[in-house]
């Protein structure tokens, strides 16, 4: 039986999000002393293991939802910039059109190329926004100048922050909370 909200948020030791893990790749870290320390409301699960033969007590694991691991980071975090998947671009883009700026449903919606994919324009952050297809199809292998249709706001690279909230998980209320709460003052998600 699949139960939402499984998954821990790790972070490097100064805050930064490194990666959805397990509960179980979390337990490991906490039962192995690599846990720095830990947020959240309250625990995402307790685990209970066997009973100590010399004091009597069964040993308890509490995972958090959000786990600090001790450490250098493994990531150079200037160096990184969050994958990129259609999902995420059109949450990016508030699901909404570059060009006519109707909101629309995601399978209305497709990835459209700012300068021409048949003229050099790869598929980056920076040059692919959200369009409706009779836009899209409107605008064709023309940049938005030729084509007359400026856009209506300009695509940027999420922050790390924005990139873990823009995979669409289902996230608990506290680790949502905790990572709007370090949102770019600028960012589409505040």
């Amino acid at each position: 039986m699949h139960r939402p909200h499984q998954h821990v948020l790790q972070l490097d030791i100064q805050g930064t999000p490194q990666a959805w893990i397990s509960l179980e790749q979390a337990v490991v870290h906490i039962a192995t002393g690599s846990v720095a320390w830990t947020d959240g409301d309250g625990p995402l699960a307790t685990l209970r293991g066997g009973t100590n033969v010399a004091s009597g007590r069964q040993s308890l694991i509490k995972v958090h939802p959000i786990i600090a691991l001790r450490g250098a980071s493994k990531l150079n975090l200037f160096d990184v910039v969050p994958g990129f998947t259609k999902a995420k671009l059109l949450r990016r883009d508030r699901m909404t059109c570059a060009y006519c700026g109707q909101r629309f449903q995601e399978r209305e919606l497709q990835c459209e190329h700012i300068q021409p994919e048949s003229r050099g324009g790869g598929w980056t952050w920076m040059n692919l926004v959200a369009a409706c297809g009779p836009c899209n199809n409107r605008k064709a292998a023309r940049t938005p100048e030729e084509a007359g249709m400026p856009l209506l706001y300009l695509p940027y690279v999420p922050s790390r922050f924005e990139s873990f909230l823009l995979e669409g998980r289902h996230i608990r209320a506290d680790v949502h909370e905790w990572l709007a709460a370090r949102l770019p003052k600028g960012s589409r998600l505040n």
